[in-house]
């Protein structure tokens, strides 16, 4: 067996993903699965389709590895060479193809998919730093680049002397998010500084913010079976008919325990429109407000821009070596490192 595939079924479990299909099998057969919230329907629907694929797909993988494997016995006791450089294309298309499947796997989370915003802000250390953030711009655009993704800069504010303070962009492309969220933390630069004229080596920070492109406008909808409706007497000023008939309507959602009333209006229905309103109006204030916890919690998790906490550190001088604080990858190229070549700190990241 390859070692990729060695390596890989650590991310795939094949049984347990087996055991996974089974599940949601039988709770798609069962007699009231089709009567459940048309999302969750959606949800179990495409979850089954993914999870099938990747089996029969890591069925061939094994078939197709077994058949090379016997055929580069063969080859090898016939002395073969034609057949074993067969083998190897073989090989290397098998991988490739593993490769690409893993990667799937690594990117499961639902944002993964979404495009992404990228912030990138000076720390500690004056224009060194400044000069830092631009240093990280241009390596990520060149990231951006190498995979094809549109970048486009929404906010940038210039450092004082050179440099930039901050700059803001996006990035637009297919899991876009799932890649650049590994660099998010802070990023340490250790050099002799351009800007010092006694020749002395400085340690700059920088912050790198990355968050997912969300839809700005939020979908309400409210379904009748997360509703209970009632009808009561209006109370208080409103004229004889608004006191004297059940035009009152009071609005239950369900699944948060919203209630919402309304009773100055002389009709029924009017009533009922005017509280369905202010229903969407406080279910959308409630999604708002999951989406700003949800970033809040991200930017919680980015520590002070300072010694300490960051995730990685390039090292200009004494020697030349980029590190990665949390997987422990090295890499001794920083120039290749500097034009965008990020793919193994990412992939360490998500496999870790």
């Amino acid at each position: 067996m390859c070692s990729i595939c060695k390596s890989s079924e650590v991310i795939f479990d094949l049984e347990n993903q087996q055991k996974e299909l089974e599940n949601i099998e039988k709770i798609m057969a069962s007699g009231d699965f089709w009567q459940k919230n048309r999302d969750e329907i959606s949800r179990l629907s495409q979850q089954r389709v993914s999870i099938r694929s990747n089996i029969d797909s890591w069925h061939r993988f094994f078939r197709e590895i077994e058949d090379a494997r016997l055929l580069a016995q063969m080859a090898m006791e016939e002395e073969d060479e034609s057949s074993l450089k067969e083998v190897e294309t073989d090989v290397h298309r098998i991988e490739k193809e593993i490769k690409g499947l893993e990667f799937q796997l690594l990117l499961g989370d639902p944002d993964d998919k979404r495009n992404a915003i990228v912030a990138i802000n000076a720390g500690a250390g004056g224009t060194e730093a400044q000069d830092w953030v631009e240093m990280l711009l241009r390596m990520y655009l060149r990231w951006c680049e190498s995979k094809s993704f549109a970048t486009r800069v929404i906010d940038h504010q210039p450092g004082d002397e050179a440099g930039v303070k901050n700059v803001t962009f996006t990035v637009t492309g297919p899991y876009a998010y799932g890649f650049l969220k590994s660099e998010h933390g802070i990023h340490r630069m250790v050099r002799i500084s351009p800007f010092d004229s006694t020749g002395r080596r400085h340690t700059s920070f920088a912050s790198v913010s990355v968050l997912p492109e969300v839809d700005i406008d939020i979908k309400i909808e409210v379904e009748e079976k997360d509703i209970r409706i009632d009808t009561f007497r209006a109370s208080g000023p409103g004229g004889q008919h608004v006191n004297k008939t059940s035009s009152a309507i009071r609005i239950t959602h369900l699944p948060t325990n919203i209630v919402v009333q309304c009773q100055n209006e002389k009709s029924q229905h009017r009533n009922k429109d005017m509280a369905m309103k202010v229903l969407k109006a406080r279910l959308y204030e409630l999604e708002k407000g999951k989406l700003e916890e949800k970033k809040q919690q991200m930017h919680d998790n980015q520590k002070e821009i300072a010694w300490g906490s960051q995730i990685r550190s390039y090292v200009f001088n004494p020697y030349r070596l980029v590190k990665d604080h949390r997987t422990n990858v090295e890499v001794g190229n920083l120039d290749r490192v500097m034009d965008g070549d990020l793919d193994m700190f990412m992939d360490a990241y998500l496999r870790k």
